[in-house]
């Protein structure tokens, strides 16, 4: 099972715990944030202004706080001072992790996030050295029981997403970002339930785990993800059902 299928599973639920603690919605604002200081305020000609919008809205987050964000982006209100970085590194087994950060405090943020990846035997490293290995895309994770193959590829590809595939009990829907509002609207039209879905980096190669360092590369992802500041994280392991298995009967 490839890494960002597993790992989109593990987000989904803890979305669930972070946005009762108000982390999801803070995470959220700054993802609206960024998107309209680059893009500018206007959903309709902004695709990443429009994207961040859907899931800030799926996080249920109300709207006057998302008409603040967009306005401390365009600079409106106070607060927009966020700028958008990527972190990289290694973790157990040599896997590549992918941060996507965003922050108005680099000299902080910088320390915090390579001293995450010290305690959860990682190294943070040096501008590229993995982030050749990821493409931008978007990702839906709908389970295999909720639609058939031919039902999702007619429904997905024809609001212009890239690839259906089959990966363990879920399929996976990638697409260009641009196409991401698209093809979750058609999915939610044809009332095709989504276990997650987000813009990522997904790997192009993958490196299988065995069990101790699959938990080791869980656990820095886990860690990761949980800073503020920290958007996105991706990875390029993969573990086998066997090894998945081992892993969700240990949680259980």
């Amino acid at each position: 099972m490839a890494g960002h299928s597993h790992w989109a599973g593990i987000k989904h639920k803890k979305a669930l715990v972070d946005n009762k603690r108000g982390k999801l919605w803070s995470k959220l604002s700054k993802a609206i944030i960024i998107a309209a200081k680059l893009g500018g305020g206007d959903p309709a000609a902004n695709v990443r202004l429009r994207t961040a919008i859907l899931d800030a809205k799926a996080g249920s987050m109300p709207k006057d706080t998302i008409e603040r964000a967009i306005k401390k982006g365009t600079g409106e209100l106070d607060g927009g001072n966020i700028e958008e970085v990527l972190y990289e590194g290694y973790g157990a087994g040599g896997v590549a992790v992918l941060c996507e950060i965003m922050t108005d405090n680099r000299n902080r943020t910088a320390p915090e996030i390579r001293k995450i990846f010290d305690v959860h035997n990682g190294k943070l490293g040096s501008t590229n050295c993995v982030a050749w290995m990821f493409e931008r895309k978007g990702l839906f994770v709908v389970p295999v029981a909720n639609t058939t193959e031919e039902q999702l590829m007619e429904v997905a590809l024809e609001a212009g997403a890239d690839d259906v595939k089959e990966a363990g009990d879920s399929f996976e829907v990638t697409c260009d970002p641009e196409n991401y509002a698209s093809v979750g609207d058609a999915l939610e039209k044809a009332e095709i339930a989504i276990n997650a879905k987000m813009v990522t980096r997904i790997p192009m190669t993958t490196v299988d785990l065995q069990l101790e360092d699959a938990r080791k590369v869980i656990k820095l992802l886990e860690a990761l993800d949980d800073h503020d500041d920290v958007q996105n994280v991706s990875s390029n392991f993969s573990v086998s059902d066997e090894v998945m298995a081992a892993m969700e009967a240990a949680d259980s």
